[in-house]
């Protein structure tokens, strides 16, 4: 897993009521999310012919605007036809990232809060493959997640991202790809970016949501399958040594859904079942 930055690729924005071809500039230096952060957004997928969960997404997105401050002016069912008619522009081969976002252009009280009825929607879509399965290295971070009191963790803000870029520039600068990002009171709760499983005995188990990440779509899509199927999943808290004692360690998130980790510190571990029945089951269903 790489943190180089990719070429930009093909690339459609709706803005103002149209839509306009590559990264076209939406806010400057006066706008409220330039400088104070007052931006939302959400990821959904187009791969191989469908969208899972993209209504999901768009209730997200709705969602994350409101616990920022802004004011959602896009319905879901209206969100999710611009997105289809958007992936239309598109060769129906390479994978499509599904980018809805939200952003403040004005400030409130004091200009620090953001002014709600200034609030602006952008639905962005980009070619970006999908990683291959075959695994990626994490290390424990010495950045922690936030809590609700100190961020808007309920919120998938632009804000709280830096954070994780830091994680992710520091794993990487040790010989990882990606960091294990623990809660502030020392227990796992995800990776950089995206949500971390593991298998211990046949027990599948995650984290248990508690306001200092966000319970990703994926990770509930992917627990509901596995329950399912007949796999016993437990959300719990979980240390770092019960991720080194594990038998198999994978991660779900939106850009790649299912993905094995084959190194968590010194830890070498290979794709386990657990990990390819869940990837095996996110994509029957998706086609499904």
């Amino acid at each position: 897993m790489s943190l180089a930055t990719a070429a930009p690729t093909t690339t459609w924005t709706y803005v103002d009521g149209d839509w306009y071809e590559g990264n076209v500039a939406v806010i400057g230096p006066r706008s409220h999310a330039m400088w104070l952060g007052s931006s939302v957004f959400d990821g959904a997928r187009w791969f191989e012919g469908v969208a899972p969960d993209l209504d999901l997404h768009c209730v997200r997105v709705n969602a994350s605007a409101t616990a920022l401050g802004l004011k959602p002016t896009v319905g879901v069912e209206e969100m999710v036809a611009l997105t289809w008619d958007g992936l239309k522009k598109f060769d129906g081969e390479t994978a499509v990232y599904i980018r809805p976002m939200y952003w403040a252009e004005a400030g409130g009280y004091m200009g620090v809060p953001a002014d709600p009825e200034s609030t602006r929607f952008c639905l962005c879509l980009y070619e970006a493959p999908m990683i291959t399965p075959t695994g990626f290295s994490v290390v424990v971070s010495r950045f922690r997640r936030p809590t609700i009191e100190t961020m808007p963790t309920n919120a998938k803000a632009g804000c709280l991202y830096p954070n994780n870029g830091r994680a992710m520039i520091d794993a990487k600068m040790r010989g990882f790809d990606n960091a294990l990002v623990l809660d502030m009171l020392g227990n796992v709760a995800e990776t950089g970016s995206s949500n971390i499983f593991m298998v211990k005995d046949g027990v599948a188990m995650t984290p248990a949501p508690n306001g200092t990440f966000l319970s990703g779509i994926t990770r509930s899509r992917v627990i509901s399958l596995l329950r399912a199927s007949g796999v016993e999943v437990q959300e719990k808290t979980l240390t770092v040594q019960d991720f080194l004692d594990a038998d198999e360690v994978f991660s779900t998130g939106n850009h790649s859904k299912v993905v094995p980790i084959i190194r968590v510190e010194d830890r070498h571990l290979q794709a386990g079942p657990t990990m390819k029945k869940a990837r095996e089951l996110y994509w029957e269903w998706a086609h499904g």
